[in-house]
């Protein structure tokens, strides 16, 4: 059975930083993109970031860009999203997602985790 478990959400102030980690088991995403995406209240899921199999292609969306990082331990199966700079907007269910291209649309990954909440206070 495929898990990906997410982790290291929770409440921050803006200009605060998290990190997030996504472990992943049941089976080896070593040669899968890994990509982050978010929901906001109200609002669709939207592209984060993602990364390629070998890390060597990073993505990020351009609200993202410059404060968040996305990188993987292929080693330890995980892939994380280091957020710096938190505003208020970027407060979001952040889910981890996998699949074979390094893609912006949801629909391409065909594995999710379950989201974990991140909440940057004014």
């Amino acid at each position: 059975q495929v898990q990906l478990v997410e982790s290291g959400g929770g409440l921050v102030q803006a200009g605060g930083s998290l990190r997030l980690s996504c472990a992943t088991s049941g089976r080896t995403f070593t040669s899968y993109a890994m990509a982050w995406f978010r929901q906001a209240p109200g609002k669709e899921r939207e592209f984060v970031a993602a990364i390629s199999w070998g890390s060597g292609n990073t993505y990020y969306a351009d609200s993202v860009k410059g404060r968040f990082t996305i990188s993987r331990d292929n080693a330890k199966n995980a892939v994380y999203l280091q957020m710096n700079s938190l505003k208020p907007g970027d407060t979001a269910v952040y889910y981890c997602a996998g699949g074979p291209l390094i893609v912006t649309s949801e629909r391409r990954y065909g594995y999710w985790g379950q989201g974990t909440q991140v909440t940057v206070s004014s």
